[in-house]
């Protein structure tokens, strides 16, 4: 695909654009029974854990200049790494399905055209931005941004401008379970961020000026999502944007927001299929994916995507976790072998300690424990595995 190099503000863009979502703003509306201080710290938390993740995967390819799952193959090897790139895959088109799905049921719920018509819709422009391309996207992405900001920015000033409700306190999520879920979304982006980094000019400052981009918006997301159900009652994105008297500005923002953040995913499906076969070509199994995603999403209900979020984590954290230890601390080269069998080992461990960790209540989370456990296994088998060998 592309090769041309991007500027720090060019990937600040595409993170913007992958921040301002609409399934971050329903996510968001869980945390209203936590009450807006208590809602507010768990957001906080749970992104600069999720951030601090997002950065060091992104840095990764940006300094080896490689796509994401080619990075993964320097740690899993050259075959041990295409099932993360043939699991990546799969999320991906689960994700752009998913995301086509709110977007046309909350733009329904302002216009009402039938679903079905929004799906083709959404799907259509995702399309349409895959053909422009992430180097022609330039002067869209800033017209498209500069328009997404001003107007969440007034979705933002209508739904906050009654500070009274903002005392809204309530039981249904644990604080834990919430750090968790703002973790949730940053970590969604751990296996396709090096997409957009291996290309910058400038690898370091392109990519925190990425992760912190998305996290801020991110966040503002969450809050958005969060203060409108205080302030309005409601979870759905469309009443929510009724209420808050946006109509057709709401449903520009609906549209818009869910084009710029699914396009990415669509894309990176495509460059992961390149890591999976050379011959591939990038820019048209994008296109797959995004017409895969929108029949998907005419096809099947998917109202609930928790378990879909926990089930990325549980796969992405740990493998993550081990190319943090073996870029970042080990100081490994390029695995050239077919599988790095240990790496694979510790990786299922990892996987099985997530879903365990699930069902433990913590304060930070059950991403954090699992990641910082993988990584001591990873050095613990390389001093055992050191040992062995002298």
């Amino acid at each position: 695909m592309e090769k041309k190099q991007t500027s720090i503000f060019e990937n600040s863009l595409i993170w913007f654009g992958a921040g301002v979502s609409i399934a971050e703003i329903l996510t968001g509306t869980y945390f209203a029974p936590l009450g807006f201080q208590k809602g507010l710290l768990a957001i906080l938390l749970g992104h600069l854990i999720g951030c601090s993740m997002l950065f060091l995967a992104g840095y990764i390819g940006a300094k080896t200049r490689k796509s994401a799952m080619e990075t993964v193959k320097m740690s899993f090897g050259q075959k041990g790494g295409l099932l993360f790139s043939l699991l990546n895959i799969l999320q991906l088109v689960g994700w752009t399905a998913i995301m086509i799905y709110d977007g046309a049921l909350a733009a329904n719920g302002i216009w009402e055209a039938g679903e079905w018509v929004w799906c083709l819709l959404i799907g259509g422009l995702i399309v349409l931005w895959i053909f422009i391309g992430i180097q022609n996207l330039g002067k869209v992405n800033t017209v498209a941004m500069t328009a997404l900001f001003l107007l969440t920015l007034a979705l933002s000033v209508v739904i906050f401008q009654n500070g009274g409700a903002l005392g809204m306190t309530g039981d249904g999520m644990t604080f834990g379970a919430a750090v968790e879920l703002s973790v949730a979304m940053p970590l969604s982006w751990l296996p396709l961020i090096s997409d957009y980094t291996r290309e910058a000019k400038r690898p370091f400052q392109a990519t925190l000026a990425s992760a912190v981009v998305y996290g801020l918006v991110s966040c503002w997301m969450y809050v958005i999502g969060m203060g409108a159900a205080i302030f309005t009652g409601e979870s759905g994105i469309a009443q929510i944007m009724v209420k808050a008297g946006l109509g057709m500005a709401g449903l520009i923002i609906i549209v818009f927001s869910t084009v710029t953040t699914t396009f990415l995913d669509a894309y990176s499906a495509g460059v992961s299929s390149e890591s999976v076969c050379a011959g591939l070509n990038g820019k048209w199994v994008a296109v797959g994916a995004a017409v895969l995603g929108t029949i998907g999403a005419i096809a099947y209900p998917m109202d609930n995507i928790m378990d879909f979020l926990y089930l990325i984590g549980s796969v992405f954290a740990p493998m993550v976790a081990i190319q943090i230890a073996d870029v970042f601390l080990l100081k490994k080269d390029d695995c050239r072998q077919p599988f790095a069998v240990l790496n694979l080992v510790i990786w299922a461990i990892g996987f099985a300690l997530y879903r365990y960790l699930m069902g433990v209540d913590m304060m930070v989370g059950n991403t954090l424990p699992d990641m910082l456990l993988t990584v001591a296994l990873c050095l613990v088998a390389d001093k055992l595995k050191a040992a062995v060998l002298r």
